[in-house]
């Protein structure tokens, strides 16, 4: 066997073996926003938790690379981050993922001037998130909203 043949052979079961690590049927995993909440500050801009529930319907598990992802308040953007400190979601399994961040500065101020100008018990919110499963599979994007409650609920 000549070595030109050889490597073709060794460049076609390289090709063969991505190929099946594509995972034809793969599911898209869920991911949902379980919870959105202001944490206490020692700085003028807020800090927040952003916890995120992700369930894999796939048989492998899902090795997480990597998380970026930005929140607006009321149209403006005050968090961004990214973060690769996650969890492997087991195959038909599922896990959470808790996010803390600090707000950024200039728009905190601007959301709180907007917020005294404007006072109201809920805070619109807009979370985008990209997930990174690795480089055979396409990137996870989330895109939701929702509201923050300012004040606890009465009780009674």
């Amino acid at each position: 066997m000549k070595i030109s043949t050889f490597f073709l052979m060794f460049a076609l079961m390289l090709l063969a073996s991505g190929c099946a690590m594509l995972q034809p049927g793969f599911e898209t995993p869920d991911v949902r926003v379980t919870s959105f909440r202001i944490l206490p500050s020692e700085s003028i801009a807020p800090r927040f938790e952003i916890g995120l529930h992700v369930i894999n319907p796939n048989r492998a598990a899902l090795q997480l690379e990597g998380l970026s992802y930005s929140v607006e308040l009321e149209g403006l953007k005050v968090i961004s981050g990214v973060t690769r400190d996650l969890p492997v979601i087991e195959g038909y399994g599922s896990g959470d993922v808790v996010l803390q961040a600090s707000a950024d500065l200039l728009n905190s101020l601007n959301l709180l001037a907007d917020l005294m100008s404007r006072p109201r018990e809920t805070v619109g919110y807009a979370l985008n998130a990209k997930l990174d499963v690795g480089a055979l599979l396409p990137s996870i994007r989330i895109n939701q909203t929702g509201v923050i409650a300012l004040q606890p609920p009465k009780t009674q």
